[in-house]
C-alpha cells in the first residue's frame, strides 16, 4: 500500500517542527542562564595596607575581582593589562581587587605590588576563604566581573581578551 501524497505531506512537517522546538528550547535555556547571573558572595577583603573592603561596600560600582599569584606566569604577564584596564575606567566607577592566593607568600605579594606600583586594592587570602566563597577558585588567573547590583556577570579563567572585557565594562558602566 502506497501512502497518499496528502498523508506524506501531513507527516513531512513533523520532523522539522520537532527540530525547531528543540532549538527554541535550547535557545530559551541559554538565554535564561545568561539573563540570570549569580550574586557575588558577601566577603571582606583585607588589603596589604590593612584596609577592609567588602563586596557590599562596592555596590553601585562595576567590580573586577582577580585571583592571582606571584608564581603564576600568566598572572604576572596579564598584570599590566589589568592595571591599564583599571586606570582607563576607575574614574567612571570601576573598582578592582587583586586577591593573592593562599599559597602566595605575603612578602612576595607586597614586594610585587610595591615594585609594580599596583594602583588598585591588593588583598591577601591567607586562609583561602575568599577563593572558596567565589566557587572554590583554584586556577590562576581567575577573574570575575561584577555588575553594579553585585551580580557576577562574567568569569574568566586564564588571561581574558581585554578588548572584550573593555566592551563589557563599558556596557555595564553605561547601564
Amino acid at each position: 500500500m502506497t501512502a497518499s501524497p496528502a498523508s506524506t505531506f501531513s507527516r513531512s512537517w513533523i520532523k522539522p517542527a520537532a527540530i525547531g522546538a528543540v532549538v527554541l528550547a535550547l535557545a530559551g535555556i541559554g538565554y535564561a542562564s545568561l539573563a540570570s547571573s549569580t550574586p557575588a558572595p558577601d566577603v571582606t577583603f583585607i588589603s596589604i595596607a590593612g584596609d577592609k573592603v567588602s563586596t557590599q561596600s562596592l555596590r553601585g560600582k562595576v567590580v573586577m575581582v582577580n585571583f592571582w599569584a606571584t608564581s603564576c606566569v600568566t598572572c604576572v604577564k596579564e598584570m599590566p593589562d589589568m592595571v591599564a584596564t583599571y586606570n582607563k575606567y576607575k574614574g567612571q566607577g570601576l573598582e578592582f581587587v587583586a586577591v593573592a592566593m593562599q599559597y602566595d607568600r605575603p612578602d612576595y605579594v607586597l614586594n610585587f605590588a610595591e615594585q609594580r606600583k599596583l594602583p588598585f586594592t591588593v588583598a591577601l587570602d591567607s586562609a583561602g576563604d575568599i577563593a572558596r566563597q567565589f566557587g572554590d577558585v583554584t586556577l590562576t588567573p581567575t577573574t570575575f566581573l561584577i555588575d553594579k547590583e553585585g551580580r557576577i556577570i562574567k568569569t574568566y579563567v586564564g588571561a581574558p581578551d581585554f578588548g572584550a572585557v573593555h566592551k563589557l565594562i563599558e556596557k555595564e558602566l553605561a547601564g
